[in-house]
């Protein structure tokens, strides 16, 4: 298998290092999906979230321990995703440290989840590409590095024990005065931990190198996008000199930062608008999702690559997040059932063999897999129609910049050929 040259180098971002941002401050980045931040005081320290594993957080805390045997006094989840709070049992070492988090905070992959747990877990699984092997198939996750350790994955989460209320506070950790900042992004639930003393910004995943993850692939509910892009102009007024992201390597120097974040804003803010002005003219949300595209100016970014995040699932997230799931055209308001459409479609193209010979001879891998489940849905050809979405699945995985997609193809993938076997 070959990956997309963009993507093998996208890998940079990620490597398993431990950086000092200024006096007392530290990065640990490329141990695990997420970064993991330490503030150091005079007699203990403070950890700005734990990543998703057991075996990730030992790994860094045996790393830790390299520079100080300090306790851990205070734990801050910048935000709820279970790759931020899931090693902190590993870090407590058995002690007790107190747990911070914003009061909104709710995880949607810890717990008992009800609904469609069983499907976004799936989901999840896909998307990350778990099961995968390290580098030929799965290469990266968009967000970190291929191959970070699983082990205990979700297993060390301890709930807040206190939690911020105001909009922007200022207290102590591990002895040294920060700020937090309710900033909703990602989830709505993020906080910035900000150091005015030496101007670094800890920003949770309000920023990444990477076109942002308006959709995940995984599913999730609508992430507010005009309350995120308003957090990056919260995060452009902080002036930050060092920003430690949630995810990739650190940014530093004033005018990079400030380049970066304006741009993020810019590319939400872009979605938003051409999105619903194509909305106000008629346009359906896929009509929309297969013409836009980013100006010059945004698109040809580094930090604005679509490897974690795409545009294409960001207009549909935006349409469907303001409008719900109905596209405007009133043929979609009752659709046939879809054995039901593939029984006609194959019918009219003059029978089951001839829809598989189209899909032998196609050289569009998605027009083969559109053909392919048709057939697979009325169970006609189905043998044959499995090896072609099977084949369709892996070419489109290595054509792509975006690690998720890439992840779920190549997943599914795996999934029907154990199957089919």
């Amino acid at each position: 298998m070959s990956a997309h040259p963009a993507l093998v180098t996208h890998s940079a971002q990620f490597p398993k290092c431990t950086l000092t941002l200024a006096g007392g401050v530290r990065a640990f980045v490329g141990y695990a999906a997420s970064n993991v931040y330490v503030i150091e005081g005079d007699d203990s320290l403070a950890l700005i979230d734990t990543t998703e594993s057991l075996a990730a957080a030992e790994n860094i805390l045996a790393e830790l321990r390299q520079f100080t045997d300090k306790p851990v006094e205070t734990i801050l989840y910048t935000h709820s995703h279970r790759d931020h709070i899931s090693g902190a049992t590993v870090f407590a070492e058995g002690g007790t440290p107190e747990v911070l988090a914003w009061h909104g905070f709710a995880s949607d992959i810890v717990g008992d989840l009800g609904g469609p747990s069983k499907a976004l877990l799936d989901r999840t699984r896909k998307q990350f590409g778990f099961g995968l092997d390290y580098p030929e198939e799965r290469v990266n996750i968009g967000c970190g590095p291929g191959d970070r350790p699983v082990r205990g994955m979700g297993a060390g989460h301890i709930p807040p024990t206190a939690v911020v209320t105001a909009p922007r506070s200022s207290r102590k950790l591990a002895g040294r005065m920060v700020e937090l900042v309710h900033a909703p992004g990602e989830t709505p639930d993020h906080l910035l931990v900000w150091l005015p003393e030496h101007r670094v910004l800890i920003s949770g995943d309000n920023f990444y190198h990477s076109f942002p993850n308006l959709y995940p692939i995984r599913g999730s509910a609508y992430r507010d996008f005009d309350a995120w892009a308003d957090s990056l102009d919260t995060m452009l007024d902080l002036a930050p000199e060092v920003l430690a992201p949630g995810h990739t390597l650190p940014v530093t120097g004033a005018d990079a930062i400030r380049e970066r974040l304006t741009d993020y804003r810019d590319a939400i803010r872009f979605v938003i608008e051409a999105t619903a002005q194509g909305l106000n003219e008629g346009q359906t949300p896929d009509e929309i999702a297969a013409t836009l595209a980013l100006p010059t100016r945004l698109a040809e970014k580094p930090w604005l690559q679509q490897h974690y995040g795409r545009l294409d699932w960001a207009v549909r997230a935006y349409a469907a997040g303001t409008l719900g799931w109905f596209d405007g055209n009133p043929t979609n308001l009752g659709r046939l059932a879809p054995e039901d459409e593939a029984a006609r479609f194959i019918s009219l193209a003059g029978g089951a063999d001839a829809v598989l010979a189209a899909a032998q001879a196609g050289d569009d891998p998605q027009w083969r897999m559109e053909l392919a489940d048709r057939l697979i849905a009325t169970g006609a050809q189905t043998k044959q129609a499995t090896a072609i979405k099977i084949a369709a699945m892996r070419e489109l995985a290595d054509r792509q910049i975006n690690a998720t997609a890439r992840n779920y193809y190549l997943v599914c993938a795996t999934d029907m050929e154990a199957t089919a076997a």
